[in-house]
């Protein structure tokens, strides 16, 4: 696999600029800082390994600076006295920001991350800026509820008046991943803000320049000083200082399983809320009377877009019998028309895996698979931090590939000869984050869907979403779910009020 690193140079003019400054610096409390001890790390182009820029290297030191200044700004009456329709306003305005900058955003993140500007572009930029605009509207809807009680002892001439308020929990720290970073912090901070909550946000060291531009535009759109703060650097100095902080309420993050249940350790000094979206091994259950030409498409970009590095990528894959063959033919034909280059190339379908590292992760359970009996139908070769999109057949259930998530563009396929077969093929698995089903008939579809036991159960399609629809594992792949009502319930808490009157 040879791979030609073309039109690899900043476009856009903010770009260039961001890029040319000295070094990238923290926001807390409204201004921006290097790190305590002045140490910086780079910021790499994953596809060419070139260096984009020198970031902050945060220390435990700045991550409490960066609490202090939160909580200053929730106790602040610049914020706790701002009314809801002027936070919703903000952030409308915040979302409208994202738009107008959605070119530059979208060619940072390509750069940062390695996706196609095509995915930031048209994908997830629009979709971050959606985060902002949805909650938004929830600002002015947050209520409570007047309560008729039964307590039978009142004084004479007296009555009982009680009700329940919701009130925002406080300081939050949003840990996020680095597959899809300006949605991922979008996720977290619309509804964090929109309840009036401040934050904390790490992003991840591999992907933290969007996250800085992010801050930026905050500023521009009147977010008040500590409102938000921003601070780079490892996951095991920064992420552990904030998982451990006592002046942290809350902590929303997305990333691996292993790291999700350090931080629920980590979380207990305090009994800080959570809310862990954690890792997955999504099935994809293929029916003999599904429609070919929509499933074979649809699930290939289940598992390949974004080069496979989606928590809810379909990686297993069970096909009746009958159809079997045919979808293996499929998805290889599919995997092998994608072409493979630099996200700014505009012939590119698929960028590279974020660092050597995940590279190397990937073709390692490549290799495994294959040694224990498993067959490469097509792909399995790595260039550099490019992976080939692949397709193995002959699998076991208890192979490692089959087992743990590999976040690369590898899907395995399995036949099935009964139902009940297939359902136990796809709950075999300590994950239960998303599934998909492929079939025309619906109502064998809905009863299938009530027997997955995952957070999200897609039919005739697959990584379908929108702020509306709830996001979340079931398993070990998470406590609480994103997105929608139950979005805005993580920062939230309930205070009853019992008055006599």
């Amino acid at each position: 696999m040879t791979i030609a690193i073309r039109n690899s140079d900043p476009r856009h003019e903010g770009v260039k600029a961001f890029l040319a400054r000295p070094r990238l610096q923290h926001l807390i409390g409204g201004r921006w800082y290097d790190a305590s001890d002045g140490a910086t790390m780079p910021a790499t182009d994953p596809a060419s390994g070139r260096l984009l820029a020198n970031l902050a290297q945060g220390t435990a030191e700045d991550a409490d600076r960066a609490v202090a200044a939160a909580r200053c700004a929730f106790e602040s009456d610049a914020w706790r006295g701002m009314t809801p329709s002027a936070r919703g306003k903000l952030l409308w305005r915040i979302g409208e920001a994202i738009d107008r900058q959605a070119d530059e955003l979208a060619e940072l993140e390509t750069l940062d991350q390695g996706k196609s500007l095509k995915t930031a572009r048209f994908g997830e930029i629009p979709a971050a800026a959606e985060q902002f605009r949805y909650f938004a509207g929830f600002a002015t809807k947050i209520l409570g509820t007047t309560i008729p009680t039964s307590i039978s002892h009142q004084p004479m001439g007296k009555k009982i008046f009680a009700y329940t308020t919701r009130e925002p929990i406080g300081v939050v720290a949003a840990i996020t991943p680095w597959n899809s970073p300006l949605l991922m912090a979008a996720m977290k901070l619309a509804p964090a803000l929109a309840t009036g909550c401040t934050v904390v946000l790490k992003p991840a060291e591999e992907t933290s320049l969007t996250a800085l531009r992010l801050g930026e535009l905050l500023i521009e759109a009147g977010l008040p000083a500590g409102v938000v703060n921003i601070v780079t650097g490892p996951g095991e100095t920064v992420g552990a200082a904030l998982a451990a902080h006592p002046g942290i309420d809350k902590i929303a993050f997305t990333g691996s399983t292993e790291v999700g249940k350090l931080i629920v350790v980590a979380a207990s000094g305090n009994l800080k809320k959570l809310t862990l979206e954690l890792g997955g091994k999504s099935p994809a259950i293929v029916m003999p009377d599904a429609d070919m030409e929509l499933a074979i498409p649809g699930i290939a970009r289940g598992i390949f877009a974004n080069a496979g590095q989606v928590c809810v990528a379909g990686s297993r894959v069970y096909a009746h019998r009958s159809i079997c063959e045919k979808l293996i033919e499929g998805l290889a034909r599919e995997a092998a028309k994608l072409r493979l280059g630099h996200g700014l190339d505009p012939d590119t379908d698929l960028g590279p895996l974020v660092n050597a590292v995940q590279a190397e992760r990937v073709a390692a359970f490549v290799a495994e698979g294959e040694q224990a009996g498993a067959d490469i139908v097509v792909g399995g070769k790595r260039t550099g931090t490019f992976f080939e999109p692949t397709v193995v057949t002959s699998v076991r259930p208890q192979m490692r590939m089959m087992r743990e998530e590999i976040f690369g563009p590898v899907v395995a396929v399995t036949p099935f000869d009964e139902l009940d077969e297939a359902v136990a093929f796809a709950n075999d698995s300590p994950y239960g984050l998303a599934a998909s089903l492929w079939t025309r008939d619906l109502s064998t579809a809905h009863r299938l869907s009530a027997r997955i036991r995952s957070g999200t159960v897609w039919i005739n399609c697959h990584s379908y979403f929108s702020p509306e629809l709830p996001k979340g594992g079931h398993k070990q792949s998470g406590w609480g779910y994103e997105n929608g009502a139950p979005g805005l319930e993580n920062y939230l808490e309930a205070k009853t009020v019992c008055a006599l009157v």
